[in-house]
């Protein structure tokens, strides 16, 4: 690759933050029709849908605007605690957002994808294991997560 070709970010790569905004917002009008998802979901706030595509696009290497004026990654596993999640939730999570991904025409090409989907089950099942607890020691400076080509944000340390 020539030395003034600037590798993009999986952020730019999946269209920046118009991609991942509209990725949840259509996501999240799926979740609350599902029999699965809705009773967990019902409750959430207007801004949900935004705060996640901003958590998510921060992650992916894109603008820090969760983690500057939105939360933190401390902040978003709090949201998570007592929630008792079931892996048959983490599951159709998962498979709600792919399938969003693919209506919308997200990358699908295997090394972005491999990097999304590798996100979404660290993440979802790291989510699972939260909500079981009702508290968790956590360090609350504990850095967001990133996310990029073949790297992964770190080993989980509870």
């Amino acid at each position: 690759m020539a030395a003034d070709k600037k590798i993009p970010t999986l952020y730019e790569w999946a269209g920046s933050m118009p991609a991942f905004e509209n990725l949840t917002n259509i996501f999240y009008s799926k979740v609350l029709q599902d029999p699965l998802l809705e009773p967990v979901f019902k409750h959430m706030s207007p801004q949900h849908q935004q705060h996640v595509a901003h958590f998510i696009a921060e992650v992916f290497g894109g603008p820090t605007t969760y983690s500057e004026g939105e939360g933190s990654h401390y902040q978003m596993v709090q949201k998570h605690l007592g929630k008792h999640l079931t892996e048959q939730h983490r599951k159709r999570w998962v498979e709600l957002l792919l399938q969003t991904a693919d209506e919308l025409g997200m990358p699908d090409d295997p090394e972005f994808r491999s990097a999304f989907v590798g996100y979404l089950e660290w993440g979802t099942r790291i989510a699972v294991i939260n909500s079981r607890e009702n508290t968790l020691e956590m360090d609350e400076q504990q850095p967001m997560p990133r996310w990029g080509w073949g790297e992964t944000g770190g080993p989980y340390v509870p």
